[in-house]
C-alpha cells in the first residue's frame, strides 16, 4: 500500500477546501486508499471515517457517550462519499465502536428488540482491524496509543495449549437444564496424573470462553511463569433477565455452586478442594464476591471485574456487598478488582473508589491480604474486560513458590 502524502486529517481538509469540489472525491479515494490505520490517531484525538454515498446519516456509537443513544453524529464531507467524526481521547483509552448507519436514532431504553435494530443498522469499522465479538455482533475497538495491550491471543502460536472440555450442566436449585460448562485445564495436565490443581470459577461463561478469549490469556500466562497452571470452570448464564435475578443476592445461586456445581467438577477433573477462586464482570462480579464471601477460607481467590456497587433497583443490597468487605473478619487472601473510568458514576465509579479504599484500608492490619485495584480508561465493555483479564488471572493466581 501507498503511504498517504497528508500528515494529519487537518492537513487533508484544508487541501480539500483549497481544492476545486470536482476533485475532492479524488482526494478522498486517494486518502482511503493510502492512509492505512484507522481510526487515525494524532496524539489525544481521534479521527473515525465512514465511506457511503447511499447513507443518509452516519453516527458513531461509542461506549464512553453517557446519553441514550450513544451516538456522535458524523460529518459527511460535501459532494463526496466521506463520513468523518473527530474526537479527543484519554491516552490510554480502549473503547469499543460501530457505526450507526441511517439508524433511527430512537432511545435505546425503549427497544423492543434491540439486537435486531443493532443487526439493520450498526456495523463494525471495516477499515479496521481491532475488533471484539460479543452476543453476535462484531464490535470494533479504538486503542489509544497507552492503552492496555490488546492482542489476539488465540494466534499465538509458538504457546503450548490446554484442552477444553465442554459439559452441559443443570442445576435444580437454579431451575435450569442442559446449560453449557466450559472446563479449561492447563498444557502437561494429562501427563501429571497424581497432581490437583486449584479451581477458578468464571460467571458468565460464554463471554470467558469466547470474546474474553481466557482459555489462550491462560496458556500465554503459564508459558511465561506469570501465573500457576489452573483450572478454569467458565458457566453460561442465562437470558439477561435470568441472569440478574441469579447473580445479585440469590442464595440459591451460592447453593449452586457449593452443593452442585463443585461436586460435579470434583468427580470430573482433579482439583484441589479447599484452594478455590471466584470471579465475574458486573452483576457476575456481584454473584462471586457473595460467594466468596460466604466462606472466604476456601474461596481464596476473586475477581471483581467492574461490579455494580451503587444505583440500581436493588441498590441497598449491593451497598451491603461494600459493607460486608469492611466487616467481614475474614476475607479472601487475593482479591483483584477493577472498573472502568468512563462507567456509569453512581452505579460503578464511585463505588468502586469506595471499596477500593475499604480494601485498601483493610491491607494495612491484615499482611495476608494482596489486593489489586486497576482503573481502566474504558466504559462498561467487553474489549475493556478483556484487556484486563491478564493481570487479574496473574494477580489471583500467581506462580507457587518452589
Amino acid at each position: 500500500m501507498a503511504t498517504s502524502r497528508w500528515n494529519s486529517f487537518i492537513q487533508f481538509l484544508c487541501e480539500i477546501y483549497q481544492t476545486p469540489t470536482d476533485d475532492w472525491q479524488n482526494l478522498v479515494d486517494e486518502l482511503l486508499m493510502t492512509h492505512d490505520e484507522w481510526p487515525w490517531v494524532e496524539r489525544n484525538k481521534a479521527t473515525f471515517v465512514y465511506d457511503s454515498w447511499t447513507a443518509q446519516n452516519v453516527a458513531l456509537n461509542v461506549d464512553i457517550i453517557k446519553r441514550d443513544p450513544p451516538f456522535e453524529r458524523m460529518t459527511r464531507l460535501d459532494d463526496t462519499s466521506l463520513w468523518y467524526y473527530q474526537r479527543f481521547f484519554e491516552r490510554d483509552a480502549l473503547v469499543d465502536y460501530m457505526f450507526a448507519v441511517d439508524d433511527p436514532g430512537t432511545p435505546l431504553a425503549q427497544e423492543v428488540d434491540l439486537l435486531d435494530r443493532v443487526g439493520r443498522f450498526w456495523q463494525a469499522d471495516a477499515r479496521n482491524a481491532l475488533s471484539i465479538r460479543g452476543n453476535r455482533v462484531n464490535t470494533s475497538v479504538l486503542q489509544m496509543p497507552r492503552a492496555r495491550p490488546f492482542p489476539n491471543w488465540s494466534a499465538m502460536s509458538a504457546v503450548a495449549r490446554g484442552r477444553v472440555y465442554r459439559h452441559h450442566f443443570s442445576s435444580a436449585q437454579l431451575g435450569f437444564r442442559g446449560r453449557s460448562l466450559w472446563v479449561y485445564t492447563p498444557p502437561d495436565y494429562d501427563a501429571n496424573d497424581g497432581r490437583n490443581y486449584r479451581l477458578l470459577v468464571l460467571m458468565d461463561g460464554q463471554w470467558a470462553m469466547n470474546a474474553l478469549e481466557v482459555p489462550f490469556i491462560a496458556d500465554a500466562l503459564i508459558k511465561h511463569g506469570r501465573m500457576e497452571p489452573i483450572i478454569i470452570a467458565m458457566l453460561a448464564s442465562g437470558s439477561q433477565s435470568e441472569r440478574a435475578a441469579e447473580y445479585v443476592g440469590n442464595e440459591k445461586h451460592y447453593a449452586m455452586i457449593a452443593a452442585e456445581l463443585l461436586p460435579f467438577l470434583q468427580a470430573e477433573h482433579r482439583i484441589e478442594p479447599l484452594d478455590l477462586g471466584l470471579g465475574g464482570l458486573g452483576e457476575g462480579a456481584i454473584a462471586a464476591a457473595h460467594a466468596a464471601l460466604k466462606n472466604p477460607a476456601i474461596f481464596g481467590h476473586l475477581i471483581l471485574v467492574s461490579p455494580p456497587l451503587g444505583r440500581a433497583p436493588a441498590v441497598q443490597l449491593l451497598k451491603e456487598f461494600a459493607q460486608r468487605f469492611r466487616d467481614s473478619p475474614i476475607l479472601p487472601n487475593r482479591i483483584f478488582h477493577s472498573v472502568g473510568r468512563y462507567e456509569q458514576d453512581l452505579r460503578f465509579y464511585q463505588p468502586a473508589l469506595a471499596l477500593r479504599g475499604i480494601l485498601e484500608r483493610r491491607m494495612t492490619h491484615d499482611p495476608d491480604l494482596a489486593y489489586r485495584f486497576v482503573e481502566l480508561g474504558s466504559g462498561h465493555s467487553l474489549a475493556a474486560f478483556k484487556s484486563v483479564m491478564p493481570e487479574a488471572l496473574a494477580h489471583v493466581f500467581p506462580p507457587r513458590r518452589a
